[in-house]
């Protein structure tokens, strides 16, 4: 058996890092407008793949989440619902204050996103993104031919994420 490249070693606890790191940063910035990522988790998947996004395949998305369980699920979603933001039974679509509220975090995480990346080579990032998602697809391709059905969508079938 051939010897891996060291990288191969690093690759899950590095990207299990730069995730936590991110996620934290991203929480910090929410804080500051008083929203929790699971908000802004359910708003962006509404407003990337709506309009008329199944409630049963955002739930499906939301619960592979790490925060996040089928009960929470459904209370985060009744939240957004009571709170003017979604509406919709089986299909779910943003209201016009959800439409504003979403773009409005658009807006204001993009600040420290761009911050952060702009330090790095445009080149560098293009390709961390192409070999993720293609390290992604692999992987789903991996749980669809082993019968696991329940798996999140892999980042090439995100819109505007």
């Amino acid at each position: 058996m051939t010897t891996p490249p060291a990288g191969f070693g690093q690759f899950g606890q590095t990207l299990a890092f730069a995730e936590q790191t991110l996620t934290a940063v991203l929480r910090r910035h929410l804080a500051e407008r008083n929203t929790t990522p699971e908000t802004w988790y359910g708003l962006q998947l509404i407003a990337t793949r709506g309009p008329g996004l199944s409630r049963d395949a955002l739930s499906e998305r939301l619960e592979l989440s790490r925060t996040l369980s089928a009960d929470s699920t459904r209370e985060l979603l009744a939240r957004l619902e009571a709170e003017g933001l979604i509406r919709g039974e089986a299909s779910l679509d943003l209201t016009p204050a959800g439409e504003t509220l979403h773009r409005s975090l658009s807006e204001y995480i993009a600040g420290p996103r761009i911050q952060l990346l702009s330090q790095f080579d445009v080149n560098d990032i293009e390709t961390t993104v192409r070999t993720l998602q293609a390290i992604a697809e692999r992987a789903a391709q991996d749980l669809d031919a082993n019968g696991q059905t329940s798996r999140p969508q892999t980042p090439t079938a995100r819109a505007g994420t």
